[in-house]
């Protein structure tokens, strides 16, 4: 089975969506420039006409086992009924307004759940991105220093401040280099950057050395930075998981000099991982907590950051919240979410169809030669994509398997990377499960085979599956 897309319905909504949407004219031109080269097929592309339960549907009727989920934000599955009910009655009852009660419950439902339930305050807002700028921010203030350290390959938004802390790529920050002054970088010990041949071994000890030593002896005094910020797994730097001498590494040091220990969950939290939160695995307590996606079972935005009582109990000067954070309608959704995690066991359910992944595309990197390894922790899965020619991690070939894929029914993340991401529901059925992986294994076979789409990235115009592009 292989879709052509986009099919027509599609077709002429992306037309549209050209004219209209940021750099739409970009993706014209790198059309004409993949022909001119003599490729023969466009990337599919295709605009979803219906999401429901573990599928979504097309405009022109195509079905599609979901692994993007919302980009993880969907736990229970996409539209989920009983969500959207709750969120219904809370917008009749409520509209939006401040200082409803649900923000209350919430918050006393939340407090407890937070990791080793040390966490005693919080502070609302709209979006991952918000959130991650409200912490660092709180812990700016609290410590009342001037730095923060974050990590390379890390993603902690879009927003002004989280594109300057991020370490996705230089490119992501083109022309805002003179604004970074207050962001210190760190090396995150993912093996395929390893220099010097090291081994990863080598290569955590490396990244801890720089982190306690390099920085505070030659960057910045160690009391003029207030701490770190860190995912327990670097969700969109391609599914990355540090080792567990890592991650208790950074936390000894923060330790060590005082800093905070942020703990960036937008996207791990919540059952993602297997467990409740990431950083369980690491048996780490972080200071600061930052929650996002999963915690309104993708239906209404909301996210919000938890922190100690040392942290968020008097803390005079820091700042953070919007119009929308905190509405009625978010908190009722985070509210029957997680009525429906503790009644369904969402968490244990995620375990288990981590285990039935894992066992599945393990297989992998024996099966095909431009699979160079899986990365999988919980339900944050990956496959790591290499030109079979070099065995180096390759965007080209990443790429054309997320394209293939799509064409056969599984629509996968793959955020013009080389790495391809899952993320399925907490809640999915196995059986689609097992059926969802069997596609990509067609996928991954079928490009093996055939090449990848283009020869150089310059080549291989954007795909991104709905809507024009403006990559």
């Amino acid at each position: 089975m292989s879709y052509s897309l986009p099919g027509p319905k599609a077709e002429a909504i992306l037309q549209r969506g050209n004219a209209v949407f940021r750099s739409g004219g970009n993706y014209q031109k790198r059309v004409a420039a993949a022909v001119q080269a003599g490729k023969s097929q466009r990337p599919p592309q295709t605009i979803f006409a219906k999401a429901e339960g573990d599928f979504l549907y097309d405009v022109d009727g195509n079905r599609y086992v979901d692994f993007q989920n919302g980009w993880a934000s969907n736990p229970c599955g996409n539209a989920n009924p009983e969500v959207i009910e709750a969120v219904y009655a809370a917008m009749k009852q409520y509209g939006f307004c401040y200082e409803h009660p649900l923000r209350y419950e919430l918050a006393e439902k939340l407090l407890p759940m937070t990791p080793y339930g040390h966490h005693t305050r919080l502070n609302y807002e709209v979006s991952g991105t918000e959130a991650a700028e409200a912490a660092i921010h709180m812990a700016l203030c609290a410590r009342k220093a001037r730095f923060i350290i974050s990590f390379d390959k890390c993603f902690h938004g879009m927003g002004m401040g989280t594109k300057l802390v991020s370490g996705y790529s230089s490119e992501s920050t083109r022309y805002m280099e003179a604004w970074k002054g207050g962001v210190l970088k760190a090396p995150f010990p993912s093996a395929y950057d390893a220099p010097a041949d090291m081994d990863i071994e080598q290569y955590v000890d490396y990244c801890l050395w720089h982190l306690e030593t390099r920085i505070p002896s030659y960057d910045v005094p160690a009391d003029l930075i207030a701490g770190v910020i860190i995912e327990p797994g670097l969700a969109e730097g391609g599914n990355w998981l540090p080792p567990k001498r890592f991650m208790q590494g950074v936390k000894r040091i923060c330790e060590k000099f005082g800093w905070l220990f942020i703990c960036d969950e937008v996207l791990t939290g919540l059952g993602r991982t297997g467990k409740t939160w990431g950083i369980e695995h690491f048996d780490i307590k972080p200071d600061i907590l930052v929650i996002g996606k999963n915690i309104t079972g993708g239906i209404e935005p909301i996210a919000v950051v938890t922190a100690t009582e040392e942290v968020l109990g008097d803390n005079t000067y820091s700042s953070s919240g919007s119009t929308y954070a905190g509405t009625p309608a978010g908190c009722a959704a985070a509210l029957k979410t997680l009525e429906i995690y503790e009644r369904d066991q969402v968490v244990a359910q995620a375990a288990h169809l981590a285990e039935v992944a894992a066992k599945r595309m393990a297989l992998w990197p024996e099966m095909f030669a431009i699979v160079g390894e899986v990365r999988n922790l919980g339900m944050l899965m990956s496959a790591h994509i290499v030109d079979p020619n070099t065995g180096e991690a390759s965007v080209n070939w990443g790429m054309s398997v997320g394209d293939e894929a799509l064409r056969r029914g599984a629509f996968v993340v793959n955020d013009h990377e080389n790495t391809i991401r899952l993320y399925p529901s907490l809640t999915m059925r196995e059986e689609t499960l097992l059926e969802g992986l069997g596609l990509i294994e067609e996928a991954i076979r079928h490009v093996e085979q055939q090449g990848p789409l283009g020869q150089d990235d310059d080549v291989y115009y954007p795909h991104y599956y709905t809507g024009f592009t403006g990559y």
